[in-house]
This record gives C-alpha cells, structure tokens and sequence, in this order.
C-alpha cells in the first residue's frame, strides 16, 4: 500500500537565457528546503525561460549530461528527493523541449514535450514527442507533462491498465502568460476532476525578454479539484504538499467513474 506522498513547488522568475545564474537561483531555493519531501517541481524551461534559440542555448544531450542535468543529480542526492523540470536539450540536428526526472539515485528518464506552442512557433524550433511517460515514486504513479500539454484533455486522460489506474498525480512544469491565468486555473482543476487524480501546475513569475508577464498560480488540486497548496500570485516561493494516498483511494472506490471511460488510442 502506498503510502502519502510530499511534494515540493517551487515558483520563480527566471534569467533570461542565463543558465549559471537560474541554477545559483534554484539551488539556493532547494536549499533552503526544512523538511522532508519526496518530489521538487520546477518551472518549464527553468534554465533559459522559454527561449526560441535553441541552436545558441540548448544543452547536448550526452551520456556523461549536460549541465543542468549533472546539476539536477547534485541537487537531487544532496535533498534526497526527486528534481523535475525542463530543459532545453539538442540531440544531432534537433531540439527537444525536454523534462527530466531525476532521482536521487542519479538514475534519470525523460519527458520531450508533445505539444509544442505554435503561437510563439515553438513547433519551428523543437521536435514533439510521440510517446506519454509515467515514472514510479514510492508507489505513485506519476504522469509528467509540459505547459500547452494542459490544453489536451486526450494526451492527459487517465484510464485503467489490468484494473488500475495509469497514475495518480500529474505535473504541468509551465511558462504560462497571465493574460490567460484564468485558462491555467481552470484546465488544472479540470484535468485533476477528470481524472480522478492529484494535479501539480508549475509556473514562473516575471517578465522575459519579450515582455511577456507571468503571474504564477502554482498550485496543486486533489481528485475533487480543491487546492492541496497555492503560491501567491507574483511571488518567489516554496510551497508543500501531502496527497493522502488513502484519500486517493477511497475516492476512487467510491466514486469508480474511471472504469466506465470510453476506449482509445493514441496516433
């Protein structure tokens, strides 16, 4: 039996293109972490900000890592907790908008983003993936996503596998404007209603280089869509959460909705 699971937020401005100083900035966040927890959030593209010049500040994914990924390594064994978020990663030729998993262990899996964000030509840029991955966290099932992924309820749809749930809590690690906050909000309590899980959304605050505004709303809903934890609009911060794995379940056997959803299949 699982048993609850702590997950820490985390939401910032971030340094336009500057790698070293987003890195002295979340490690000094991380850092000041007092207690216990099993999984840290950071925001999409937390090393960069959502930056369309890859071919100047994306990192080379090799077998030794990147940067920030060795950085995510150290920071994740020195916490002994999971660090997640995403980077830009070139692999050949092209670019993926890649979140890494990265377990104390070392031991690392990966996310590259499915729906990449036509409006700001993202998709010009990056390559999108093909395939949804759900890592293991003491017990939990967790299904790892990126910002425009929220808008596609059929990427995130839950579903049953040999009787059980395909995961139990979702992340959204974001660079999502505030002039549509209100669609953040909104879709991460839908996704967390619908699928009868826990939801944790990542956002930054801020202003990047061109001037687009972040407010933030970081937050993270339980299975009914009422917040677990909420950051303040605008601010710099760190924020826990416990999902009670037994409230999870309780729910779930309840209220069995997930068992009459329809059949489908990804192309």
């Amino acid at each position: 039996m699982k048993k609850d699971l702590t997950i820490t937020t985390i939401q910032s401005s971030l340094i336009w293109e500057n790698p070293d100083a987003n890195r002295e900035n979340f490690a000094e966040m991380i850092r000041s972490i007092d207690r216990p927890t099993d999984i840290i959030i950071l925001p999409e593209m937390f090393s960069t900000g959502f930056s369309m010049n890859p071919a100047d500040h994306a990192e080379k994914a090799t077998k030794a890592g990147g940067p920030t990924s060795k950085w995510m390594a150290e920071m994740a064994a020195e916490k002994e907790a999971v660090i997640t978020g995403s980077v830009a990663i070139q692999i050949g030729k092209k670019y993926y908008n890649r979140m890494y998993w990265v377990e104390p262990s070392g031991e690392m899996t990966h996310y590259d983003k499915r729906h990449l964000f036509a409006l700001a030509k993202e998709n010009e840029h990056y390559t999108a993936s093909k395939d949804r991955v759900v890592v293991d966290c003491q017990g939990w099932k967790v299904s790892l996503n990126i910002c425009y992924d929220l808008r596609f309820p059929e990427w995130c749809r839950n579903e049953l596998v040999d009787g059980e749930p395909r995961f139990d809590l979702q992340i959204f690690s974001a660079n999502w404007p505030s002039t549509r906050a209100k669609h953040w909000r909104t879709l991460l309590q839908a996704r967390a209603i619908e699928n009868q899980s826990y939801v944790a959304g990542v956002n930054r605050v801020g202003e990047d280089v061109n001037e687009l505004k972040y407010s933030g709303g970081t937050g993270v809903f339980n299975f009914n869509g009422d917040y677990v934890s909420q950051h303040k609009d605008h601010s710099t911060s760190v924020k826990h959460a416990i999902l009670s794995a037994s409230e999870l379940m309780e729910t779930r056997a309840a209220l069995p909705f997930l068992a009459d959803g329809d059949a489908f299949k990804l192309l």
